[in-house]
């Protein structure tokens, strides 16, 4: 069938057994992967899994008429629009190395012992965190630095690594949400033809109630916690870390340079990788008996010793034997190679996804949801069920983002619905969901940098929960839903059904 020429073949469309088949296999798949090897699935298991999911949808895609090369042809698109997240995750974990050997998470664990108190941990933590990403508009940046240091410092003090996740989750999302500087905000105004101060306008009454909600029930499981924390083991944590590490302001120095680089808007790969370059060069003045005991050999010289150890730190992850369980488990991560399981993870779903949009099996399964859509209510539920169904399906947010304007842009028009709606809507339900599915490329990036696995925090990633039902209630009130003449609204012409081909 592959050498037959194009103009030769007969495409026919898909059926709704068809679109189903992938979807119910990728539902059967996914399942027995979790229910046999549980959360060890990401190693390696979940992955097969995808992959099998795309060659069970090329079979029905090639029964349809296409050929193999038209399917190579969409997955080469749908790996190219990952690339800029793989290259973050390989720098990422470098980063996590280099600032583990430069003392910068330790320092940032130091602090963080010495001030926090155990009690208002998880809300100082969402408050934090908020801000963080409200200036740099990045959530993956805001997790990958400062949630990093925050999620280690949680198991130093004795309190719930998977909260404190779910709170740096929480609050790294509030800013890619509504900070101008996101370009996932930026995205879902300019799809949606929305100003961009008007699109944020628009999510803030989304954005602050859930934020609020959030923030509540991070004070109630703060002061209802029964922290393990203990005063001697904390002091002799301090003591340990005083050994390991010149404790000093100036190892705060990467985290600065990063947050500058992320305003000044470098991309976002090249400000990680420079702020892991910073701190493996810092490391040589400022830790060298960090760098000795990691490289372990002691005839080396030290300007040979500091290039192999921050070349290995990135490579391969900085290791530590304090002789404390939770310093070790802290401080012996990272490297470039730590990430490879996450972007096989991701490779596979969005493979996956891209298929079943380009070869029209997901618009098969979509329209009939959108033509029973009688009601303004019933129409923000399709458009938010349809969002968070493709990040299920296709792993990747910014699928969840674009393909929902495409479907829903005309129907919102014609319905006389201002596009502000919509790119709320998307917002809320694209957006800040794609942490919570263990195979989304966000949930597994957040898996993989925290350290704690996606099911463990996704019932405390409470922002990421509630604004999409908050933006669902808007939907069914009709409060703060802005209508626009239905004669401007005809005008605007309607996205085409068939988006086979179409680049993202």
């Amino acid at each position: 069938m592959a050498n037959v020429p194009k103009k030769t073949r007969t495409i026919k469309p898909p059926s709704y057994l068809d679109a189903i088949t992938p979807m119910l296999s990728l539902v059967i798949l996914v399942g027995a992967s979790v229910a046999l090897f549980g959360l060890q699935a990401v190693n390696g298991p979940l992955q097969v899994a995808l992959i099998l999911c795309t060659m069970i949808t090329s079979v029905i895609i090639m029964k349809n008429g296409h050929s193999w090369e038209d399917i190579a042809q969409s997955t080469r698109k749908g790996i190219s629009t990952v690339v800029g997240a793989i290259f973050i995750l390989l720098a990422v974990g470098a980063l996590i190395g280099t600032w583990n050997m430069s003392g910068t998470i330790p320092t940032l664990v130091y602090y963080g012992i010495i001030l926090i108190t155990p009690n208002w941990f998880f809300p100082i933590t969402f408050l934090v965190c908020v801000g963080v990403s409200m200036s740099i508009g990045s959530s993956w940046t805001t997790a990958g630095t400062i949630g990093v240091g925050l999620v280690g410092l949680s198991n130093m003090i004795g309190v719930s690594p998977e909260i404190t996740a779910g709170a740096v989750i929480s609050g790294a999302y509030v800013g890619d949400k509504i900070s101008p500087l996101s370009e996932s905000t930026v995205l879902a105004a300019q799809l949606n033809g929305v100003e961009l101060y008007r699109h944020i306008q628009a999510q803030l009454w989304t954005t602050i109630p859930a934020a609020l909600i959030a923030l509540v029930a991070f004070i109630i499981l703060g002061i209802n916690q029964q922290a393990s924390f203990d005063a001697t083991i904390t002091h002799a944590e301090l003591a340990r870390f005083d050994e390991l590490f010149n404790i000093t302001p100036w190892n705060l120095l990467p985290l600065i340079f990063l947050l500058g680089l992320s305003v000044g808007k470098v991309p976002a790969p090249l400000a990680i990788i420079s702020a892991a370059l910073l701190a493996g060069v810092m490391a040589a003045f400022i830790q060298p008996q960090a760098i000795a005991r990691f490289i372990a050999e002691p005839d080396t010289a030290l300007p040979i010793a500091a290039v192999k150890g921050v070349w290995l730190a990135m490579a391969n992850g900085f290791q530590e034997n304090s002789g404390i369980p939770q310093m070790d488990a802290l401080l012996s991560r990272g490297g470039m190679d730590s990430m490879l399981l996450t972007i096989w993870l991701i490779i596979g779903a969005v493979t996956f996804g891209i298929m079943v949009d380009d070869f029209g099996l997901l618009n098969k399964l979509v329209t009939p949801i959108l033509l029973r859509a009688k009601t303004v209510g019933q129409l923000f539920a399709s458009a938010v069920a349809t969002a968070i169904g493709l990040n299920i399906v296709a792993g990747d947010q910014y699928i969840a983002l674009l393909l929902p304007t495409r479907l829903f842009h005309g129907e919102f028009a014609k319905r006389g619905l201002a596009p502000e709606n919509l790119s709320r809507l998307v917002g809320d339900a694209g957006i800040v969901t794609s942490p919570l599915i263990p195979w989304n490329s966000c949930g597994a990036y957040m898996a993989a940098v925290l350290g704690v696995s996606t099911m463990g925090y996704l019932p405390f990633a409470v922002f990421n929960i509630a604004a999409p039902i908050v933006t669902l209630i808007l939907g069914v009130t009709g409060y703060k839903v802005r209508r626009i003449v239905v004669e401007r609204a005809s005008s605007v012409p309607p996205i085409p059904s068939d988006r086979r081909g179409d680049g993202l």
